[in-house]
């Protein structure tokens, strides 16, 4: 029986795709996941409906946009809450909700998208509600890469709360220490014995056919997504959130693994975010804090050069299908683009672009004929056949 959806929703990234480079040279921004859901999952959760998308033109093929005769236009950079669905549902038909300068959301008929389509600034005809006016009003957004983990702990939160609604968790071994005021949740087929989980601070929630191994140490928020796997005597400090089917060992603090990627053995990770495909070799560490305390920089992909996060705490950026050796050193704030290759000892440079074949004593470029031979092993182990399109994908970002 075919699911009959309330909205349809257009999910578009305005200019802040370049932004969150280079997690989103394989994938619009609401595929990016903070808290327990994707942001396409939490709207489409929140209002009942099914999106597609406004994204780069090479992604479109696997990406591709649904246009109805009514459409729910959404700025996928705010993340929803309470308040913001609640003026989203009121929108009329060419109704717009404004945060500044910046579009949120509007309603539109097909011709009023088409129309927008082709006329950047055309929102402005249309009948705005500007919440910028309103002081009391504040939205979590994603506009940078270090913002995912950032805000993972208060998204986590609200993504516990909607994807338990109303559902009852498998019961908790008693094998199991817990302590803490906030709830642990376990989904259909989801293993855990002989751990100590504390909930002080945020929610537990393991996914369907989750296997946590013995001897954890477990502090909330943590989210593991289906299919994913924790290795025996794991040290996780939240909040952390591991995507459906990655694999995570060592020790970790508030770190997010988008999806199918791999932190299996000891070594420390922190503040980071892995994209789709990523393994890190044992006993690989990262820095998330400099010698001088000092707010940590990263490299931006619109400036060509390095920013400041103005935050003290911020370690790893990896974009999909990049891989490091054992015992590899990643410096504080260390950006690496798609399908890299680090080894060898010393700590490398702090930007590592894309295809890159390497470590401190320099990098040659990965040939891609290589890189996708390489990406189609790794996937084919997950039982998942490499796509043509997904190839393109990589040869875009070569």
């Amino acid at each position: 029986m075919n699911t009959i959806y309330t909205e349809n929703i257009i999910l578009f990234g305005d200019d802040h795709w370049f932004d969150l480079l280079p997690l989103t040279f394989t994938r619009p921004i609401c595929e990016l996941r903070v808290g327990i859901l994707t942001i396409r999952e939490k709207w489409e959760k929140r209002l009942d409906g099914k999106a597609s998308f406004i994204t780069q033109d090479y992604l479109a093929e696997k990406y591709p946009i649904h246009i109805a005769s009514e459409n729910l236009l959404i700025n996928s950079t705010f993340l929803p809450d309470d308040t913001l669905v609640h003026y989203i549902k009121q929108l009329k038909l060419n109704d717009a909700l404004l945060f500044g300068s910046e579009l949120i959301a509007a309603r539109l008929s097909a011709g009023e998208f088409e129309k927008l389509s082709e006329e950047a600034d055309a929102f402005q005809s249309l009948n705005g509600i500007d919440l910028a006016q309103n002081h009391n009003i504040s939205f979590n957004r994603i506009t940078k890469p270090y913002h995912i983990f950032s805000l993972n702990g208060d998204e986590m939160i609200k993504d516990f709360r909607l994807v338990t609604k109303d559902k009852t968790s498998q019961k908790i071994s008693l094998t199991n220490t817990i302590v803490g005021d906030y709830p642990v949740f376990l989904e259909e087929g989801a293993q855990m014995e002989c751990c100590t989980i504390n909930t002080t601070n945020g929610p537990v929630y393991l996914g369907k056919n989750v296997l946590v191994m013995e001897g954890c140490l477990i502090r909330g928020g943590f989210a593991a997504c289906e299919d994913s796997i924790v290795k025996m005597g794991a040290k996780i400090y939240g909040p952390t959130t591991i995507g459906p089917s990655c694999r995570l060992g060592g020790e970790v603090n508030n770190s997010v693994l988008l999806a199918n990627s791999n932190k299996s053995h000891d070594g420390y990770l922190g503040n980071s975010v892995l994209g789709e495909w990523c393994n890190l070799g044992a006993d690989t560490n990262n820095s998330n804090l400099k010698n001088n305390y000092l707010p940590v920089k990263v490299w931006s992909y619109v400036k060509e050069g390095f920013e400041d996060t103005g935050l003290q705490f911020c370690g790893l950026i990896m974009g999909d299908h990049s891989k490091a050796a054992i015992s590899t050193m990643f410096n504080t704030g260390t950006v690496v683009g798609v399908a890299s290759n680090i080894f060898g000892s010393g700590f490398p440079r702090t930007f590592i672009p894309s295809f890159s074949w390497g470590g401190a004593s320099g990098f040659i470029s990965h040939q891609l004929n290589k890189a996708i031979e390489t990406a189609e092993i790794v996937m084919s182990r997950r039982q998942i056949t490499m796509s043509d399109i997904d190839k393109k994908f990589l040869s875009t970002s070569f």
